[in-house]
Formats: structure tokens, C-alpha cells, sequence
């Protein structure tokens, strides 16, 4: 069965990281330090989102002569409706993980509890 896209933990993370504040422009350096990634894992990932009009792009010029200008990203309306969708999938898939574990830990404990007792 094919992956559903943009459900990597990387893209993952770069939609929380862009969900944190939605309205906001975001440099790569900023979303590389925040999302923990690598730029040879970020920017394609940046680029893949703004190529299917995820992302809004544009160039900021520089601080001071001499600095090249800075590429910022923010996500557009389709984009931060994808990326809650895409990081709530995920939460609940956790969640359910998070249960399904703590039922496993609890049959093991009454397992050994009872099981050990009665032998």
C-alpha cells in the first residue's frame, strides 16, 4: 500500500514547526534549528511543498550590504489546513499506540501477578 504523502516525521516536523505560528515567515535556518533537520532534508522538503502551492516563497532582502537576501516560507491557507490534518493524524495514531501499549503493560503485570502466584 502506497504511503499517504507529506506523512514522513520530517515533514511532520516541519508542519509543526510552521503550524506554531501559521501567519508568520519563516527562514530555513530557523525551521533547520527548530525541526533538528539537516539542510539536505529540509530544503527538498520545503521546496516539494512549495511546488505543490503549500508554501508561500519569497525573498527577503538583506539586513546589512554586503548579505545576500534570505528565502522565508510560510504556509498558505491550503497548506495550514493539510499540515493540522496531516500532524492530528498523527497525534491520534500516538495516542492509540499510547493505549494499545498501556493495555499490553497492564496484561503483563495481572500475567505475572496472577499467573506467578498461582505456580
Amino acid at each position: 500500500m502506497p504511503r499517504i504523502p507529506d506523512t514522513s516525521p520530517q515533514t511532520l516536523r516541519v508542519f509543526d514547526a510552521l503550524l506554531s505560528n501559521p501567519q508568520a515567515w519563516r527562514y530555513g535556518y530557523e525551521l533547520s534549528k527548530e525541526t533538528a533537520l539537516a539542510s539536505g532534508t529540509l530544503y527538498p522538503i520545503l521546496m516539494r511543498l512549495a511546488e505543490r502551492e503549500l508554501l508561500e516563497t519569497r525573498w527577503e532582502p538583506a539586513s546589512r550590504p554586503g548579505l545576500p537576501p534570505r528565502h522565508t516560507y510560510r504556509l498558505t491557507a491550503d497548506g495550514a489546513v493539510l499540515a493540522a490534518q496531516r500532524v492530528a493524524a498523527r497525534d491520534a495514531a500516538a495516542a492509540r499506540a499510547g493505549t494499545g501499549n498501556r493495555i499490553r503493560q497492564a496484561k503483563q503485570a495481572y500475567s505475572a501477578l496472577f499467573l506467578g502466584a498461582n505456580s
